[in-house]
């Protein structure tokens, strides 16, 4: 069928409709999703992506493309048609393949999977906390490389987000910050359709949602009509001149154009229904078949020829920009090349330091020894972004020559207050955007506030390093509120997060190296608040750190073999000693990383921890997941309750996480493989 000639106004609605359209028919046949979000936004979408966004579909990964992000993930099909129309390399196969197996147009956008999408979204409030990671990263790499007459660091970020984004917490404590850090290049759209899953949210969101953002130091525009383009062009116009973050404040109408379903909370998460479909291609004009596109409207929406040109246009300045600033101009390429692995000098400072921590053979807490690592290889990785969650001076994420961020400046240590989930948040957000590579810290306790976002982490495949300290009963009188004790197990199970727990100066050290050479995933790091003894027994062992598990102690005539993690592992080695003054050869194996050391071959793994000798394994927090490294016929001394509020001393003998009691222990095992009627307890 074709398309008689139209004029713009014309036109635009066309567009805006084709969004409405796939965006239903790619859920009623998947049979499974939310049309209401994509045909209430659609004019918003059309309004910003064919007359102001600034991307490349021929070139996903431009560095100074703006960024966009769907925070209210579930109205994924507004993506998809939004990506399939201008040009991005997802076909029309693929929307019709919506939700279904292997395909590149899942439930939520996800992040390397789909090109053109940014993060992966669905867990309401982390896109639009992910966008403040994103425009924190532009604002900082701009005043770090652009220089005058020279702006190669120019873009913005745009976000749609709806009420649910905005009833979680983390929105707060992500939009707080963004106000306070003045990112005039993010602007938000606020779907403002007061629908949500179970109706009308009158009756559970209250909020005076513009004056929550004025206060917070936003710009904000109120009461814009979201299905009035020229209400959209004047606000986003008037966003791109501000000095303050900017909310638009967009009026919708959930589903809008169905007759029967629009403004309702049925339109919100399923199928309008065949009928329905019916009617709503009546009301709106659109008298195509399902996934069939006129050509006027694909034409119109190609955002391809203009892209590269603007992309083009960016490679001209930036080959000026590198003929007047050579060093700069490779340093924000390297920057934004496989995640930021350390460079030949960062990897320099990294072994001095290996080296000092062995010959130094020092009692250190483990979260000092961290320190002490950054203040060696920090200035030689200039991409690192450290910050904490308002406990610094524990964590100890800074180092000597370190700049604060504070308020509207920049600097290369984030101050985030007392927000753990939205720091972890934005972090993932500002290893997304590119140029750094973010670490942030609080108590390993306080993980479980950021869990969620570890998780999107792991599940982006992203090197965000998280600094957890004061990791068990060992920080002593803060008592069981602040004391861990299922956290390292219950970190552990989320896949793809590599959790080290070191057991001095070199470990930390070498896991700290683990960490940055890693570009495919995030790591947390589990640092004591007490001191640890040097481990190593004068042997290389920095290479063997690095595979997460390997062995200390190896006397001859093994009996037992003792495994043991982080401050336990000098209580293993003190067990060993009483051991072998009772006649008992002990083995010591130290687990800085179980989740790569569960990465190693079998034969590397049954070479460390051998299976034909009793197991027992030492760790301060719960015991579940060492029963499979010990068998049914080994032990594990652990804690599988809370602690108690007292010097971490008299904590570690009431609950028998000492060298005596761990060698009772083992002496029972060894008793126990000589003589199978007595079972260990």
């Amino acid at each position: 069928m074709t398309t008689p000639t139209l004029d713009a106004t014309a036109l635009r609605t066309l567009c805006a409709n084709a969004l409405r359209v796939l965006s239903f028919d790619a859920v009623q046949a998947a049979n499974s999703g939310h049309p209401g979000m994509p045909m209430g936004m659609a004019d918003i979408a059309e309004a910003l992506w064919r007359h102001h966004l600034k991307h490349d579909p021929t070139d996903p990964q431009w560095i100074d493309r703006d960024r966009f992000v769907v925070s209210n993930g579930h109205g994924s099909m507004l993506l998809y048609a939004l990506l399939h129309l201008s040009g991005y390399a997802l076909p029309m196969s693929e929307l019709k393949r919506f939700r279904q197996l292997h395909s590149l147009t899942p439930g939520h956008p996800e992040h390397g999977l789909t090109p053109g999408v940014e993060t992966t979204t669905g867990p309401l409030g982390q896109g639009i906390t992910n966008a403040v990671g994103m425009a924190l990263a532009e604002k900082l790499l701009a005043a770090e490389f652009n220089r005058p007459g020279h702006t190669v660091v120019d873009h913005r970020t745009y976000v749609f987000l709806g009420d649910g984004c905005l009833m979680e917490g983390i929105s707060h404590e992500a939009c707080s910050l963004a106000g306070t850090w003045r990112l005039n290049k993010l602007v938000a759209f606020y779907d403002d359709n007061g629908i949500s899953i179970d109706g009308g949210v009158k009756g559970w969101f209250g909020d005076d949602t513009p004056a929550r953002f004025e206060a917070y130091g936003w710009t904000v525009l109120r009461n814009v009509d979201g299905h009035d383009r020229a209400a959209l062009d004047a606000a986003i116009a008037a966003a791109k001149t501000s000095d303050h973050p900017v909310l638009i404040c967009c009026r919708t109408q959930i589903g809008h154009g169905s007759p029967n379903r629009a403004g309702t909370a049925k339109a919100h998460g399923e199928a309008l229904g065949a009928e329905e479909i019916k009617l709503t291609r009546e009301a709106l004009g659109w008298s195509w078949p399902p996934f069939e596109i006129p050509e006027a409207v694909q034409a119109a929406w190609s955002a391809r020829e203009q892209g590269a040109a603007r992309r083009r246009d960016w490679q001209g300045r930036f080959s000026a920009y590198a003929e007047a600033f050579p060093e700069l101009a490779h340093e924000l390429l390297r920057r934004h090349a496989a995640a930021g692995a350390p460079t030949e000098k960062a990897e320099r400072a990294f072994a001095q330091a290996i080296a000092d921590t062995e010959s130094k053979k020092a009692t250190v807490a483990s979260r000092k020894a961290s320190q002490e690592l950054l203040n060696a290889v920090a200035p030689s990785m200039p991409e690192l972004l450290g910050g904490s969650a308002d406990l610094t001076g524990s964590n100890l994420t800074d180092w000597k020559g370190h700049k604060p961020l504070l308020g509207a400046g920049t600097g290369n240590h984030v101050h985030y207050g007392v927000r753990e989930f939205g720091m972890a948040a934005i972090m993932n957000g500002v290893s997304l955007h590119g140029g750094f590579r973010p670490y942030g810290g609080t108590f390993l306790t306080f993980s479980d506030y950021s869990r969620n976002a570890l998780r999107m982490s792991a599940l982006m495949k992203l090197p965000v390093v998280h600094v957890f300290t004061h990791d068990s009963i060992g920080l002593g009188e803060d008592g069981p509120t602040h004391q861990p004790v299922e956290h390292v197990s219950s970190l552990r199970l989320i896949p793809g997060l590599d959790v080290w727990r070191p057991a001095d100066a070199t470990e930390t050290t070498v896991a700290w190296r683990e960490a940055l050479r890693r570009t495919d995933g995030p790591s947390a790091l589990a640092l004591s608040r007490q001191g640890l003894p040097h481990a190593g027994d004068g042997s290389e062992r920095a290479d063997a750190i690095a595979r997460g598990g390997y062995v200390l102690r190896k006397p001859a005539h093994e009996q037992v073999v003792l495994i043991a993690t982080g401050s336990e592992v000098g209580v293993a080695l003190a067990a060993a000693t009483l051991l072998g003054e009772e006649g008992i050869a002990a083995r010591v194996v130290s687990v800085p990383c179980l989740d790569l050391y569960e990465r190693q071959s079998e034969t590397y793994r049954a070479e460390v921890i051998p299976r034909h000798l009793p197991r027992l394994a030492v760790e301060a927090g719960s015991t579940g997941l060492w029963w499979r490294h010990v068998g049914e016929n080994g032990d594990v001394v652990g804690l599988d309750r809370f602690g108690e509020s007292a010097p971490a001393g008299d904590l570690f003998r009431l609950f028998g996480i000492t060298a005596e009691m761990v060698a009772v222990r083992a002496t029972r095992l060894v008793g126990a493989a000589t003589k199978p009627e007595l079972v260990p307890h």
